[in-house]
């Protein structure tokens, strides 16, 4: 089944989310359908929040941007109730663009280098160390669940100009490729 995708102005992206045990109702089709919604949509993140649900689950699947990173061809995961104890290194810039702000895109510094902590779909606790563009892509996955959003890094100067882009999701104008839930 393939979700829609809460869009900016969606009071559940503002919150922060609560983690789950293992007897989430449903928890294995939510992850499967959590995937089949990221597939449909292009993307190579999503979060429990981006389909309307306040909980602590995350999909990533890098294989769409292999062709580019190879390394990142077998990355797909499920991070479960993720905390993120360590952000260090260098900050980097680079553009993120988000299933919940279609057709924006903006430049966003963050720190190059994350250790998380996060159960599997089998709950399977681990605690791993990423770098560069993996540490980027969890991070932004990671503010959804704290109840961020990328646009919150940016400058307030590239806000304003972004506004008109914002009104539109908002009122659900904004044309994308997969089904979205835009605020009523």
């Amino acid at each position: 089944m393939i979700y829609p995708i809460y869009t900016y102005g969606q009071p559940v992206l503002r919150k922060v989310a609560e983690p789950i045990d293992a007897s989430y109702p449903d928890l294995k089709n939510i992850i499967e359908n959590m995937f089949e919604t990221l597939y449909h949509s292009d993307g190579i993140g999503l979060a429990a929040p981006q389909i309307g649900l306040s909980i602590r689950l995350i999909v990533i699947d890098l294989a769409p941007v292999s062709e580019s990173k190879a390394e990142l061809r077998d990355f797909k995961k499920v991070l479960i109730n993720a905390e993120i104890s360590e952000r260090s290194g260098e900050e980097t810039k680079d553009e993120e663009g988000c299933l919940s702000l279609p057709g924006i895109h903006e430049t966003v510094p963050r720190k190059d280098k994350i250790v998380i902590r996060y159960c599997d779909e089998n709950f399977v606790e681990h605690t791993e160390t990423y770098e560069g563009y993996t540490a980027r892509v969890i991070q932004h996955e990671y503010d959804h669940i704290d109840g961020h959003m990328f646009i919150d890094h940016i400058s307030p100067i590239r806000r304003q100009l972004i506004k008109g882009k914002l009104l539109a999701i908002t009122k659900g104008t904004v044309r994308c490729n997969y089904k979205i839930k835009p605020v009523k």
